[in-house]
């Protein structure tokens, strides 16, 4: 493009010049070439506007696709935030417009469609793999830790960004989110279009129940309050008292996966609040009656990363899938079950840490912090 570019004005330069000298020549003046120089001037200078402006280093194509992979992730941080939100007020405003027919389709259909995501989600980082998984067998992984969004869980399980399905072929993954997320206007979409579920029992039932085998239902087992404690340079995890998932996964025969994200908790700087403080009060009241906890935080700038945002900081996420504990099926498990297999899940995932801890940047003396 540059090279046609110069290659034309150059040609139209001594067009310029030859224009001008005939001018003089049958006219003996100077003003005909003066007009002549000032209309060929014109064309030059606009092709050499577009000369200069290919050369300039905004458009260098690496930075370019740096930008976008910004701005790409940046608006995942946004729909998580707000999407759902801010579709609720637009289709509240529609009805007060003239069109309010599209917000009366768009609730008829939202009626008729209410309890799809939990039976049939929408399917359209570096991700390590440690172990194969049967086909024949379903599962449940139970993700750690959430860090602000559990954005390696998403990139992951939701995305084909580190070939899930290849490196998993024949596992179908539902990464299971609050179930108050599906009530908001197109953001219960948006969810479904990456094969997001409800974290919920009739959800999760279904889909190990009447879905076939080779179904993966990914958890992030410690939640809301595992994300107040989320911080770079921590590494904790939410689960002495979290046995739900354990008991779902005897009730069907679902193997237990453990989960752990290196970086998870890197990506993000968040305000922590001292236990009674008044912020901490309100995270917790948040938690108990809305199912999620509001945490102050901040990542880098759309286009610096020296100044705050809510993109994340360039760090890496790494996500070890540690090897498939085998689980009976048992209609009825009693409580000494459950304790059993949870005991197991969390010296798993305690050894699946230690085993790769150094690998990806912690020193050997680092210890996985278990609440």
């Amino acid at each position: 493009m540059k090279t046609l570019i110069a290659a034309y004005s150059g040609v139209l330069r001594g067009e310029r010049r030859a224009e001008a000298a005939r001018s003089k020549n049958s006219n003996g003046g100077p003003a005909l070439s003066r007009e002549g120089s000032r209309r060929w001037g014109t064309g030059s200078s606009i092709l050499a506007a577009l000369q200069d402006l290919f050369s300039v280093s905004w458009l260098n194509r690496s930075k370019v696709e740096k930008q976008l992979q910004v701005i790409s992730v940046l608006q995942w941080v946004l729909s998580f935030l707000v999407l759902g939100v801010v579709c609720s007020i637009i289709l509240m405003y529609t009805f007060c417009t003239d069109c309010w027919l599209i917000a009366v389709l768009y609730f008829t259909w939202l009626a008729f469609d209410w309890n799809t995501p939990k039976k049939d989600p929408r399917s359209s980082l570096q991700l390590v793999k440690t172990h194969n998984l049967l086909t024949t067998r379903n599962y449940i992984f139970g993700y750690h830790p959430h860090g602000i969004m559990g954005l390696g869980a998403f990139c992951n399980f939701s995305t084909e960004a580190t070939e899930v399905s290849k490196k998993f072929p024949g596992i179908r993954p539902y990464l299971a989110t609050l179930a108050g997320n599906f009530r908001f206007p197109v953001l219960r979409e948006y969810l479904m279009s990456g094969g997001i579920c409800p974290v919920n029992r009739d959800t999760i039932d279904y889909l190990l129940s009447k879905n076939g085998s080779g179904n993966a239902i990914i958890i992030v087992v410690g939640g809301a309050a595992e994300s107040l404690s989320s911080m770079p340079g921590k590494n904790a995890v939410t689960l002495r008292n979290r046995k739900g998932f354990v008991k779902l996964a005897l009730r069907h025969g679902a193997d237990l996966v453990p989960i752990y994200s290196f970086g998870e908790n890197e990506v993000y700087q968040q305000v922590i609040f001292e236990e009674g403080s008044w912020g901490r009060w309100v995270q917790k009241k948040f938690q108990k009656y809305i199912g999620f906890a509001p945490c102050i935080f901040h990542g880098r700038g759309l286009f610096s990363a020296d100044t705050w945002g809510l993109v994340p900081y360039s760090k890496p996420i790494t996500t070890v899938v540690g090897e498939p504990i085998t689980v009976p099926k048992l209609e009825r498990p009693t409580q000494q079950d459950i304790d059993l297999y949870h005991a197991m899940y969390v010296e798993a995932l305690v050894k699946l840490f230690d085993k790769h801890k150094t690998k990806f940047g912690l020193p050997e003396t680092e210890v996985l912090e278990v609440n």
